[in-house]
């Protein structure tokens, strides 16, 4: 399995410069064969092949005047960016066609200097390092310094830099996982368990654990509707409203840092402690048109459950989504009796069939736990629906360098 480590970084000034310039000429590729394509298309030739745009808009534009500068930067990430205009065309056509899985996409568009995400990308034969030092070695950039958070378990096949709307910079790298390494890091366990996601709390487990809802973007609400206040004040195009604005990325930057971290920390702790998780396949996007959208947002339900699959799937752990329509919250856990839908103030009730006494959300982790069917053999064999294989990202704190930084 292949995973994302990505790795706060720190350019100095003259750095700053070099990503700057990189960022650009790669936009600036991505968008002549964008316009290449969809000149073909309108003329309705064949669109042309991978190796005539990248001797038509690299080779050859290097030549020429108006492209010269193309030239100082790393060939390799000229190419990455024609690579990510061919992916961007392929998952519009499987979109289109239906082979592809998920929502909707679009036709490529054209790139922006005013994006707020940049991003380049360099693979091995790039000749990027990491120096002994714990330095990101990047071609006509320089050494680059990285606040390392952890040791990365293997030689990375490739590092994609990019700058967030905040400003910062990020070094993502690719590492494959070694299975024998994680199945020595979470050994095999005997336990199951279902949980119930919610917004009173965020989660709570069949064996009655309740897991609070942190709110993180509840928290920061006042502190955020401040810093867009003052955004909404600075005139248009002035150097004020991009500080402004830069102010408004860092905090909602903050927000989205502490709730991916918080799902980091607990679906580890769930894999780790269980050998099958069940867990409901909820209707997000429908329950994010609803008056509850802010806080079903604040959740990140998607987030923690896409992490919950990778999971499994690296460490050897079965995850069970249970269907949408499962009457979970109607159904006794004790009984199996139905009855029927209850308001979502309802927060304990009686069952009409047996007279136990039901916490609404414990009464529905059991029962997904149940209609999992979760079991789990002695040979840590999972018995039950097999894990779906998820590349995911991973993201730590800030900490020391590792001690195996030069691998």
């Amino acid at each position: 399995m292949q995973l994302r480590y990505s790795f706060r970084l720190y350019p100095g000034p003259g750095q700053r410069i070099a990503l700057a310039r990189a960022f650009g000429c790669a936009r600036v590729v991505y968008n002549d064969a964008v316009r290449a394509r969809e000149d073909a298309r309108r003329a309705g030739e064949p669109f042309p092949t991978a190796g005539a745009l990248s001797q038509k808009l690299i080779t050859r534009a290097k030549r020429t005047p108006e492209r010269s500068w193309l030239g100082e930067v790393s060939a390799v990430l000229l190419q990455q960016s024609l690579r990510d205009m061919e992916a961007a065309y392929r998952n519009f056509f499987a979109s289109r066609n239906g082979t592809r899985n998920g929502p909707k996409v679009g036709a490529p568009r054209f790139k922006s200097r005013k994006d707020h995400r940049q991003s380049i990308r360099f693979t091995a034969n790039a000749r990027w390092s990491i120096t002994p030092t714990g330095r990101l070695n990047l071609p006509k950039i320089g050494e680059v310094r990285v606040r390392w958070s952890r040791a990365l378990p293997a030689v990375p096949s490739s590092v994609t830099v990019i700058k967030d709307a905040a400003g910062r910079y990020f070094a993502s790298f690719v590492v494959g996982t070694d299975p024998a390494a994680d199945a020595a890091r979470m050994p095999a366990s005997d336990q199951a368990v279902g949980i119930d996601l919610g917004l009173t709390h965020f989660a709570v487990l069949s064996d009655g654990t309740k897991i609070d809802s942190p709110r993180f973007l509840r928290r920061a609400e006042k502190k955020l509707k401040k810093a867009q206040r003052e955004l909404s004040r600075k005139q248009k195009g002035s150097r004020n409203r991009e500080k402004a604005r830069r102010k408004v990325a860092r905090a909602h930057a903050r927000v989205a840092d502490a709730r991916r971290e918080f799902h980091h920390q607990l679906s580890t702790k769930l894999i780790r402690e269980n050998q099958a998780v069940a867990v409901e396949d909820l209707a997000v996007g429908g329950l994010a048109r609803t008056r509850l959208a802010r806080s079903v947002h604040d959740a990140g339900w998607s987030q923690f459950v896409n992490m919950l699959e990778y999971k499994a799937a690296r460490y050897g752990r079965t995850l069970v989504k249970v269907g949408r329509f499962e009457p979970t919250s109607q159904v006794c856990s004790t009984c199996g009796t139905n009855s029927g839908p209850k308001p979502l103030g309802v927060r304990e009730w009686t069952c009409s069939g047996c007279g136990t006494v039901h916490d609404r959300d414990h009464n529905a982790a059991k029962n997904v736990k149940r209609a999992a069917g979760l079991a789990v053999t002695a040979c840590r064999a999972p018995v039950g629906p097999e894990p779906v294989l998820a590349q995911r990202e991973e993201t730590g704190s800030h900490g020391s360098p590792p001690d195996a930084r030069a691998a």
